[in-house]
């Protein structure tokens, strides 16, 4: 998680020194020119530098009034499934509110680490999570599952809070049921978690998909991120279920990767050729790959090596882009809470 810590005073601003020096996340901290230290980015319109960063990290934690980080955050909400964290702190660090995206976006988990770090009382406000209940959103994103509706979420955390039974048909394997959920028959709602698009147990069923695929990928110089998209359709490679990317070192810092990635928020893992050479496996092999970047295959080999698992979509190119795929084992855990790093 990378995080924006943003003050408005000096006091504020010392705290987010303290909120940087805990180490939670990575952050970067954002204070006011008139109380802005040698190691902050100054800045002096709060609305603007808020417009600014909104679409850029992780988290925005606000050292000031509730109201000035509501108002500056107004313009800029679209959506829970891609807003970022938004907290607020008093300068006494008495409280930290999570304002926005408690569950998706992770808010309520670094409210609390930063609570125990600072001593602080953290104040969550979403139902479920101050009810002690299962939350559907908060299990998902805990367990790299993606939500493929948030209206469904929605109907099963209302559920929750009325002590209607959620069901379950899980395809992978799952330790902690929580006692929200059932095995049995004949729930009017539901969670499924697999892969079958098209698979509906419950008259309302919550379709949760794991993010089990690591995609490799290979690129010429320029290749841009609609290429990228458009390549991984005619592979068949459902964008869904990609948990990260990988490839080789030199492609490091290829734009159009980096925008694919960021679009899907995928982080990015590279390799050296002698890492990559060194994988065991049976690898489309190319003489005009080996003599250009030093191995014969770049993305099954990337794939697998990243996966620590089979190579499920087959090297697949065009375009200027070659991508595959490789499957990651499934672990779910219901007690399972999100990692902010």
């Amino acid at each position: 998680m990378k995080a924006a810590l943003i003050s408005i005073t000096e006091q504020g601003a010392d705290l987010t020194a303290r909120i940087a020096d805990l180490k939670l996340c990575s952050c970067i901290r954002y204070a006011h020119s008139a109380h802005a230290d040698a190691l902050a980015v100054q800045f002096d319109a709060v609305y603007a530098l808020t417009k600014e960063l909104f679409g850029t990290y992780d988290a925005l934690v606000f050292v000031c009034a509730a109201g000035i980080a509501v108002r500056a955050i107004a313009p800029c909400v679209h959506s829970k499934a891609t807003d970022p964290a938004v907290l607020v702190l008093d300068e006494n660090a008495r409280f930290v509110i999570p304002l926005l995206s408690g569950h998706i976006g992770g808010a309520n988990a670094l409210a609390l680490s930063l609570a125990e770090g600072l001593g602080a009382v953290p104040v969550i406000t979403t139902a479920t999570d101050s009810g002690g209940k299962f939350s559907p959103d908060s299990f998902a994103v805990a367990n790299d599952l993606a939500i493929t509706d948030l209206a469904a979420a929605k109907a099963v955390a209302a559920a929750v809070l009325q002590g209607e039974p959620i069901g379950l048909v899980s395809d992978v394997p799952y330790v902690n049921l929580p006692p929200e959920l059932t095995q049995e028959d004949g729930t009017r709602i539901g969670i499924y978690i697999g892969t079958e698009k098209n698979r509906k147990p419950f008259p309302v069923t919550l379709h949760l998909i794991p993010r089990d695929l690591i995609l490799g990928i290979g690129c010429r110089k320029g290749a841009s991120a609609e290429q990228i998209e458009s390549q991984l359709q005619a592979a068949g490679i459902p964008t869904e279920r990609l948990k990260a990317a990988a490839t080789i070192d030199r492609k490091a810092h290829e734009p159009g990767l980096l925008t694919f990635c960021k679009a899907h928020r995928l982080p990015l893992y590279t390799y050296t050729a002698q890492e990559l050479q060194s994988v065991k496996g049976n690898f489309g092999a190319s003489d005009f790959v080996r003599q250009t970047v030093g191995v014969d295959n770049v993305c099954e080999r990337s794939a697998v090596l990243c996966a620590g698992g089979t190579l499920v979509y087959p090297k697949y190119a065009g375009n200027g882009v070659t991508c595959a795929a490789a499957q990651c084992a499934v672990h779910v855990d219901f007690l399972k809470r999100r990692q902010l790093s």
